[in-house]
């Protein structure tokens, strides 16, 4: 590298950090740093909204100091017709403090129903598919702390389990990319503050405003539970108790499929024993799920209803043969054989 690149990466890096300088995003950027400890190179999913230009800021300054390597990628779903104007304005404001990205594009016809649930699934396929292009296995997000407390009324109203009502975690894997949220600790407004701060720039995106969608209904209801006395930090400590539970039901999930399955190399089989079905119910619940997933090759788990149906016919002895999930399922004897579907 020359004298000259060094210097303006020198200078990049200087104007960059000098923002820390202002006490407010040094407190946001150390919770971050402590959040993250991740030590490999990343990819940073960028939306254009306050919490993924803050999240842009916070992961450029992290991959200088860290000297790790990182891609920027903003995702284009062309939902709206001002989508593509708003994805290259995002490059271009990134592109004035030296953060270089690239727009991955949603092509082909979108639906009509359903809308935001679609096109998140098919905004990790596109992130997911990038970062295996370039053997990067690590995607941060900008969900903060307000989607926890979001995610959780939405997971209650639609009857989740234990398991679904935490199911935003700083870290999880989807198609062997983990997904990590630094930013769960951080309140949306410190992210609003950051993103004006330093860029003085963020899109509003009007689905954000548009009642129809469940997730805005759920906003007010919590600005309301706000407006009474909503205390953040017991609602947090719940949730924490919330995890420590699930844990030790998956503990006994694994034991379960250690001691009562077994998988057939020959015949790519998997044999699940009686004593597989007599753990208590949410052991058995989702020991299944994950057979399912494993023999069917699936990273979604299946509905709910559905599995619970085969484990209710399989108590009553009522189970003889279903498919769910890409796979057949059979109870033979007192086994039940798990094969996938072709």
């Amino acid at each position: 590298m020359s004298l000259k690149s060094l210097s303006a990466k020198t200078k990049i890096r200087n104007l960059l950090i000098s923002k820390l300088k202002n006490k407010k995003v040094n407190q946001i950027y150390k919770k971050f740093e402590k959040n993250l400890q991740l030590n490999e190179s990343f990819a940073v999913a960028v939306s254009g909204g306050p919490d993924s230009l803050a999240l842009s800021f916070l992961a450029k300054i992290y991959s200088l100091k860290k000297k790790i390597n990182c891609k920027f990628l903003i995702v284009d779903h062309k939902l709206r017709r001002s989508s593509t104007v708003e994805a290259k304005l995002v490059k271009k404001i990134l592109k004035r403090f030296f953060i270089n990205s690239d727009i991955l594009t949603w092509k082909g016809k979108k639906p009509l129903k359903n809308v935001q649930s679609l096109a998140r699934e098919k905004r990790y396929k596109l992130l997911t598919e990038n970062c295996k292009k370039y053997k990067i296995s690590n995607i941060l997000l900008g969900h903060h702390q307000n989607d926890l407390f979001e995610n959780f009324f939405i997971r209650m109203l639609r009857g989740s389990g234990l398991k679904g009502l935490i199911s935003l975690d700083k870290k999880t894997n989807i198609n062997s990319i983990n997904l990590h949220r630094p930013l769960l600790g951080h309140k949306k407004s410190d992210l609003v503050f950051l993103s004006k701060h330093v860029f003085k720039f963020y899109v509003k995106d009007p689905s954000n405003y548009d009642e129809k969608f469940q997730r805005v209904k759920i906003r007010k209801i919590i600005k309301e539970f706000q407006k009474n006395g909503f205390d953040e930090i017991k609602f947090l400590k719940t949730l924490n108790n919330l995890k420590s539970s699930n844990a030790v039901v998956n503990f006994y999930v694994k034991e379960n499929l250690k001691k009562n399955s077994f998988f057939s190399k020959s015949k790519g089989n998997l044999i699940l024993s009686k004593e597989f079905f007599l753990q208590p119910y949410e052991v058995v619940f989702r020991s299944l799920s994950d057979s399912i997933s494993l023999v069917g090759n699936k990273k979604y788990s299946v509905r709910g209803k559905k599995l619970d149906r085969i484990v209710s016919n399989f108590k009553n002895n009522q189970l003889s043969k279903v498919t769910l999930g890409g796979c057949i399922i059979e109870k033979v004897n007192q086994t039940v054989i798990l094969r996938k579907e072709h």
